[in-house]
């Protein structure tokens, strides 16, 4: 049994590794730095599928992995904060039932991006930054609905694997 949770951890670090990659491939031609947060569909899907603590170090094994392979110190230390917050806000959601699994996807989204801004503000010095908040809150909404969907529709399809 444990050599099956073994494998099903690297499949899906590696599908978020992959989904990773893929998504900075998307260009985004509104504004740079808006992701759709494809990764996060394994992040999710492991918090409803797995539990919080498994869906944790998928996501921190992800943000490392990405960081050294795509990225750089400063790219690692802006994932980690919001990557860390937006797990935390949706397991204190869905812990709460306050929401569907698109409603914790929304604020995994919303908080993944108010955890950048912050490490921005804090590293740039610049409170202005802010200012760049409202597009990324509203971008957060929307991509962590898309990815809330997806979510339940592929959990619902593999629900047997966990």
């Amino acid at each position: 049994m444990k050599s099956k949770k073994t494998a099903l951890y690297g499949l899906l670090v590696a599908l978020a590794f992959i989904l990773s990659y893929i998504e900075t491939l998307i260009p985004f031609p509104v504004m740079p730095g808006i992701k759709i947060g494809l990764a996060n569909l394994v992040v999710i899907t492991a918090l409803y599928g797995m539990g919080s603590k498994e869906a944790f170090v998928l996501s921190l094994i992800r943000i490392i992995l990405v960081g050294f392979t795509f990225g750089n110190l400063s790219t690692m230390l802006y994932s980690l904060a919001g990557g860390l917050l937006s797990w935390l806000v949706m397991v204190l959601s869905k812990k709460r039932k306050w929401f569907s699994m698109v409603g914790v996807s929304v604020l995994g989204g919303v908080s993944h991006n108010i955890g950048q801004i912050i490490v921005a503000i804090l590293t740039v010095n610049n409170v202005y930054i802010i200012t760049y908040l409202p597009i990324l809150l509203i971008t957060g909404v929307v991509t962590g609905a898309f990815i809330g969907l997806l979510a339940a529709l592929i959990l619902k399809r593999i629900k047997n694997l966990f």
